[in-house]
């Protein structure tokens, strides 16, 4: 039986990556695509979505726009990274319209594929968790019904990528956060940002992966290669933790999504997101001493097989 997955996004590169890769894989079962406020608008969020759904020729899977905005904080993007549009900038004249878009929100539409699917959906969360923190004060019985949830985002270092101490999709919205990892009762996997560094590829794999004799390479050279540039400056290889290789942070959460034997090792852990600190709003906390007093634990991912998730990225771009 295929797993079924509903994939929330904040469509800039590595979305578009973990994206193809989830429509790639012989086993999975996409049932939508919800659109969230993160790398760029909201807008360009949908349009990017249908793009990658076009290039894939999958446009027969629905799409639906969600939240345009933080619960509470100030909205920011991130377009120095992933380029103003979220796909590099590239042009494309032929790229499909917004009246593609499903007239069902976003949030009502995770809430009713999950509800006729219970027990069997699995949410990738690869965007600002707005979305999920909707669906959860909109039905407090949404994460029973989920087979479980991964989500790219948060920090286990202290090491931020945004601000000092925050990752990008936690500081965009850590009320979302904080809700996501204190309502959520349902298996929780969590990709780091350090976890994600950790993980990386080598360049010369992504030579090779671009190099595929295919409308699907061409297109991700396309896009990627603003971020390329990027990734390849002074500033963003600080960031890195160990290292500077190729890391595709969200495809990390659809890869332990799709198979289950492809993060080799993982701590369970109580977490949180801190809220009001001057330099730490935004940080995902990890209860070791379990002073918090909570029964349900995070599964944070440490290591993966690469070998597998090279052949998940190799596959997408066929």
């Amino acid at each position: 039986m295929k797993r079924k997955l509903v994939i929330d996004v904040d469509t800039g590169v590595d979305d578009a990556q973990a994206i193809m890769v989830a429509l790639a894989a012989p086993n999975v079962e996409v049932l939508g695509i919800t659109c969230c406020h993160g790398n760029t608008p909201l807008d360009n969020v949908c349009k990017n979505a249908l793009r990658i759904l076009k290039v894939c020729k999958r446009l027969d899977i629905p799409v639906y726009r969600g939240c345009s905005e933080p619960l509470l904080g100030r909205k920011i993007h991130a377009g120095d990274f992933h380029g103003k549009d979220g796909l590099g900038d590239a042009p494309d004249p032929d790229a499909p319209g917004l009246e593609l878009m499903q007239k069902e929100g976003a949030v009502e539409a995770m809430i009713r594929m999950v509800k006729e699917n219970p027990g069997e959906v699995s949410l990738v969360a690869t965007a600002p968790l707005t979305n999920l923190a909707m669906a959860v004060k909109l039905d407090p019985s949404f994460p029973e019904k989920l087979r479980g949830v991964y989500i790219m985002g948060g920090n286990t270092d202290s090491r931020g990528n945004t601000t000092v101490c925050g990752e990008f999709n936690f500081v965009a919205d850590p009320e979302a956060a904080y809700i996501v990892l204190n309502r959520y009762s349902c298996p929780t996997y969590i990709a780091s940002w350090e976890f994600s560094c950790k993980n990386s590829l080598p360049w010369s794999f992504c030579d090779a992966w671009l190099a595929q004799n295919t409308d699907k390479a061409r297109f991700m050279e396309r896009i990627f290669s603003h971020t390329m540039k990027m990734v390849q400056t002074a500033r963003y290889q600080k960031e890195l933790v160990s290292g500077a290789g190729f890391t595709s942070c969200d495809t990390y959460a659809m890869a332990a999504a799709i198979d289950d034997t492809f993060v080799t090792e993982s701590e369970q852990v109580a977490v949180t997101v801190e809220l009001e600190g001057t330099y730490t709003r935004g940080m995902m906390v990890l209860d070791h001493l379990e002073l918090l007093k909570k029964q349900h634990k995070a599964i944070i991912m440490k290591t993966v097989d690469l070998e597998k998730f090279k052949k998940m990225l190799m596959d997408s771009l066929k």
